[in-house]
């Protein structure tokens, strides 16, 4: 069962294990999610805080392992709104769990977000770094997190979180891409500013202490996202031990690196307005990848800066056609 199957990471993650063989069951209640995305698989729309339809899902399916990327992620909302956050991506946690242990099911890949290590206090940061997330949507995923340690000990409920920053990119084959209302991610917004569907193109934050003033990130392809939640499903079903790893390139980019990367790929100019920073930014984000590589046998394949835009860029020119 894929919750938030319909989603950007989640669309991508279906697809990819229908191609490996996987009997799929899509849970989406469609609030951001959009049945554009949907390529296979039974699909059951329910809402993961309904209680009654979550439980019927389960009686109505055999099912072995659940991927949750079902929540709320916007970190600027998360601050105006922090109630939404808390009793969105909590509570929707909580009933998954209660249904799937209500059920028998054991098994659960929870995407989580490198957000709950807070400032990071050595870059790449490492799984043992310690968990000190400062904004309210980061906070829901460590309390995630925490519940399902909970869970571990208390009734045996295994899982594997896996933690990445700015997934970005779309299918290679065209099929997916992202489609967030608002759209608040970097690379999608310049892509929807160049075809004219947004008005201005806003940079926020040009004093940071990095060699060009603009913040640096780690951007993942949404396609090595997607194999690496393959990877940890068939870890987890096979050897069932609960475990975190983090999903990054160990190679960052800063805003305005991005921005000449995208004018290069698109032979169009980006013309941007300063802004101070955001509430929460921090100068440098990037995550490690060596325990993924190494457990899970993860290896990047399309998360080049060049692939990503490429990719992005094709799929925003196809859905103005």
């Amino acid at each position: 069962m894929v919750c938030g199957g319909a989603g950007y990471i989640g669309s991508h993650t279906v697809k990819e294990l229908l191609k490996e063989g996987f009997s799929v069951v899509v849970l989406d209640n469609f609030s951001t999610g959009k049945k554009e995305l949907l390529i296979g698989g039974d699909l059951i729309q329910a809402d993961l805080l309904d209680k009654v339809a979550l439980g019927a899902a389960f009686r109505s399916q055999t099912i072995a392992a659940v991927l949750h990327f079902a929540s709320l992620i916007q970190v600027g909302e998360s601050y105006t709104n922090p109630h939404k956050y808390y009793s969105h991506n909590l509570i929707s946690s909580l009933n998954l769990l209660e249904a799937m242990l209500q059920a028998g099911v054991k098994k659960i890949i929870f995407s989580s977000s490198a957000a709950v290590y807070g400032l990071p206090e050595q870059i790449p940061i490492l799984e043992t770094h310690p968990l000190n997330p400062f904004n309210p949507y980061g906070q829901s995923k460590f309390f995630v997190e925490t519940i399902l340690r909970d869970y571990d000990k208390a009734y045996g409920l295994k899982f594997i979180s896996l933690r990445y920053f700015n997934a970005a990119g779309a299918d290679p084959e065209g099929r997916l891409g992202e489609m967030h209302d608002p759209e608040t991610h970097l690379i999608p917004s310049m892509m929807l500013y160049l075809l004219g569907k947004k008005g201005s193109f806003e940079l926020y934050g040009t004093d940071f202490p990095t060699p060009d003033g603009t913040a640096v990130r780690d951007y993942i392809h949404v396609k090595d996202l997607a194999l690496a939640h393959v990877l940890a499903l068939k870890r987890l079903l096979y050897t069932p031990e609960s475990d975190v790893f983090n999903l990054g390139t160990n190679r960052g980019y800063s805003v305005l690196e991005v921005i000449r990367a995208v004018e290069a790929a698109t032979g169009r100019r980006v013309n941007y307005e300063p802004k101070p920073r955001r509430r929460g930014d921090v100068p440098i984000l990037l995550a490690s990848k060596e325990k993924a590589e190494q457990v899970l046998g993860w290896q990047l394949s399309h998360s080049g800066l060049e692939t990503i835009i490429e990719t992005a860029w094709r799929w925003h020119k196809k859905q103005l056609e």
